[in-house]
């Protein structure tokens, strides 16, 4: 048994929901919930010529009868609990016997096609004589008249007794002397009794008894007295007629009954070949094809492609089990590398469960016994687990549970703790799943583990291609190859001094020592770790922000005179004050941003204005500054 988690890491979760919405019936349904991963190489062989096979029929253009299929096991359900059949459910199952007439009939003239299908539809039943009585004796709505003799009586009475009501209502309705008593000239049928609707006001002059009323009070629905008796006669019938429908749809439902063994290995095999076409119909979504199978752990696969990457991805050409067992994959992040992983081991979880691949013809795929995944970020919030410490959780599971015949999956390796340890420990995890026989394909970034593949004989490196010039990874696994990170090509392109990417090279490579001697730096000449000697020296400029020590206040600095005062603007107006009673607190040039107009912080917004239209031509605030001028004459 697959653990579930793997199908969610792999994405085969979403493989199977592809499926499930192909199949037809509910029960199909159901049990595709529950795909099974086979593991025994028959059984996925028949698999595979069961998909391959309903494939060939949907390429043909040729419609499968499974008809009544989907809600089956829930009508055999309701049968098995006593409960009688509706029409319309019968209707639905007679369908559904019918289709297995159909099937059989159909795979025998597609036996030449599909020899496997045409096989499984020789142990389809007929149910030629039930199927004939449901559709002879109901319809989707209602048992037939001719089910039963007394059925057709008492419907015929029925009828006539209505046809009386109705003729005797109309005559009331059509009299003159009842039209100022009617609200509407109907027959309407409530709570069983045929009454006609009267105007409220008049309820006390017909002969009759108020059956029911509108809701506004406006009008009240009268059984007459001259149709009371035929009424009563009417509702007998109903009664009749119902009580023989009954009968006839407890006869229906218990013929069926009766063939329950039979039924339910029909719904078996008809739900299989559900399934099967299920299977073929999603396979066609994608392309796939019948994989050539093996159990002698040996994996190559042709132009595979994930099923699920988007637009046009590029094939994938991988092989694992015959020239090595191990199969390291290094390169830069983004290349492809987890795809490549996720792309092997989906493509033999669909394989396994009797889905063709999207893959070229000639494509080999194995048969395991387990197959085992590290992908992805396994940090676990709840446990307090570092990723790195999930991930070996993880992998000591799988290196206890590894051996012959299994499929191992490793994403990042060893990555997430220090280089030289994780290098070590990765190591030794690939070396102890190969001595235990396991196949295994890695991603890994360390340097370390580049060298322990190159000269490993059962290991190959790969390395996906990576495009130079553009930056860009081209997502195409070339074994034998060993990727770096390309982080010393990136940085060249991005034009960092060529020495620096040179003692980074003999860095990585061993080749030098690490400057570590101590510089002494000469101490700069400017400080913002100002003395008060230095800041009291020190020149302002229009706008400094400053604190004035002997008020206890803050304010802006409009000129420095160069002497021992600078003027501030405090509390809206200006003062010339000791320079040694001042201490910067704040430059102008952090303060306001480039091209700020500093003068605005000393003219309020009508000074600013005037000034702006005077500097304009502006006639107005000529005549307004001519008028100043006058009132300051006059004053004086």
């Amino acid at each position: 048994m697959f653990d579930q988690s793997l199908f969610k890491k792999l994405q085969f979760d979403r493989v199977k929901r592809g499926v499930i919405a192909k199949a037809v019936g509910d029960f199909s349904k159901e049990k595709l919930e529950n795909m099974p991963i086979e593991s025994n190489l028959a059984s996925i062989r028949v698999k595979q010529q069961e998909t391959k096979e309903a494939r060939i029929i949907i390429e043909s253009g040729q419609y499968i009868p499974l008809l009544g299929l989907k809600q089956i096991n829930r009508l055999m359900n309701k049968i098995d609990k006593g409960v009688i059949l509706t029409p319309a459910e019968l209707i639905e199952f007679a369908d559904f016997l019918r289709s297995n007439r159909m099937l059989k009939k159909f795979f025998e003239k597609n036996r030449y096609q599909t020899p496997t299908l045409y096989k499984y539809s020789q142990a389809l039943s007929k149910f030629t004589t039930t199927e004939e009585h449901i559709y002879q004796k109901v319809d989707d709505y209602e048992v037939l008249d001719d089910a039963s003799r007394d059925l057709r009586k008492a419907r015929r009475q029925f009828k006539t007794i209505k046809d009386e009501i109705q003729d005797k209502l109309m005559k009331f309705l059509r009299s003159p002397k009842n039209k100022p008593m009617i609200q509407d000239v109907l027959i309407v049928e409530k709570q069983g009794s045929i009454t006609v609707p009267i105007k409220a006001s008049y309820k006390f002059k017909v002969p009759g008894t108020i059956v029911d009323q509108s809701s506004n009070g406006q009008t009240v629905y009268i059984e007459l007295d001259l149709v009371a008796k035929l009424n009563e006669k009417r509702a007998f019938q109903k009664a009749v007629i119902e009580a023989e429908s009954y009968q006839i749809l407890a006869e229906l439902t218990g013929e069926l009954s009766e063939q329950r063994t039979s039924i339910l290995n029909a719904i078996d095999a008809v739900t299989m070949f559900d399934i099967i076409f299920a299977r073929a119909k999603y396979s066609r979504e994608y392309g796939g094809i019948t994989p050539q199978i093996n159990q002698a752990e040996r994996i190559n696969i042709i132009q595979g492609r994930h099923p699920f990457l988007v637009g046009a991805p590029v094939p994938l050409d991988f092989q694992l089990g015959k020239d090595y067992r191990g199969l390291i994959i290094t390169g830069a992040n983004a290349g492809g590398k987890t795809i490549v992983m996720k792309t092997v081991g989906l493509l033999t979880l669909m394989a396994m469960a009797g889905l063709q691949v999207p893959a070229q013809a000639g494509t080999e795929l194995a048969v395991f016994d387990q197959l085992f995944v590290d992908i992805g970020d396994e940090q676990n919030i709840e446990n307090q687990l570092s990723t790195f410490s999930a991930h070996m959780k993880n992998i000591a599971k799988i290196v206890q549970k590894a051996g012959r015949n299994t499929l191992v999956l490793l994403d990042e390796l060893g990555s997430g703790t220090d280089p030289n340890e994780g290098a070590g420990l990765a190591i030794a995890i690939l070396e102890d799943l190969y001595q235990k026989g396991a196949l295994i394909v890695a991603t890994i970034h360390y340097g370390e583990i580049k060298n322990f593949t190159k000269k490993h004989a059962d290991f190959a490196p790969a390395a996906m291609k990576f495009d130079r010039e553009t930056l860009t990874p081209k997502y195409v696994l070339q074994v034998g190859e060993v990727g770096d990170s390309q982080a010393l090509w990136i940085a060249k392109k991005m034009r960092m001094p060529k020495a620096l990417i040179q003692r980074a090279d003999k860095y990585i490579t061993n080749q030098a020592k690490y400057a570590t001697e101590k510089i002494q730096f000469p101490k700069l000449a400017k400080t913002d770790d100002l003395s008060d000697k230095a800041e009291n020296e020190l020149r302002y400029r229009k706008g400094d922000q400053v604190y004035l020590t002997e008020l206890k206040k803050a304010g802006l600095v409009y000129e420095d005179h160069g002497d021992d005062t600078v003027a501030v603007f405090v509390e809206h107006g200006f003062q010339n004050v000791l320079r040694k009673r001042t201490r910067l607190k704040m430059a102008a040039n952090k303060l306001y941003p480039v091209d700020y107009d500093l003068e605005s912080l000393f003219t309020d917004f009508h000074q600013r204005k005037m000034r702006k239209d005077l500097e304009r031509g502006s006639k107005k605030a000529q005549k307004q500054l001519d008028k100043m001028a006058r009132a300051r004459r006059n004053k004086n």
